[in-house]
């Protein structure tokens, strides 16, 4: 499974705002601490802003801030508003093709696993991530530790 990039660089934006706490930060700010896309930041930007988790304040001195503290801002819910689907397999989107679908056990096992994806994520808010303005500095590589995913090894049958 992989989460969009749109869903990164919204939880990307939200922990930069976090950090900064009450001050405003830009796009053009953001895009520079994390040398992405400013076009494709203001597309996220625009997202979260519908969906009521930063506010923007237009204008000459505009910019935007979180819309609530980090503690109210559950990741569930980020990445519900931010991914456009949750299709993991062919037949969990429109146009299905494949011809066990209505037999097939797959999509059972697989809905379990998405659910407790979800509801692992459920379980954080964005002050579980907090970080601070320093952390947004240029510095070295990510550790080994750090990067990438870390999955248990498989059972033994």
């Amino acid at each position: 499974m992989r989460l969009t990039t749109f869903s990164d660089y919204a939880l990307r934006v939200l922990m930069y705002a976090a950090a900064a706490g009450d001050r405003l930060i830009t796009i053009e700010e953001t895009s520079r601490a994390y040398n992405i896309s400013r076009a494709h930041l203001m597309k996220v930007v625009n997202i979260l802003t519908r969906t009521g988790f930063i506010r923007a304040v237009r204008g000459r001195s505009g910019g935007f801030a979180l819309a609530r503290p980090p503690e109210e801002i559950n990741l569930g819910a980020v990445i519900r508003a931010t991914e456009p689907d949750f299709a993991l397999v062919e037949c969990f989107a429109t146009g299905n093709q494949c011809i066990i679908t209505r037999r097939c056990q797959l999509p059972k096992v697989l809905n379990e696993a998405l659910g407790a994806f979800v509801s692992t994520l459920d379980r954080y808010t964005l002050a579980d991530l907090r970080l601070s303005e320093s952390d947004f500095l240029p510095s070295s590589a990510p550790t080994k530790e750090t990067r990438g995913p870390h999955l248990p090894a498989s059972p033994q049958r």
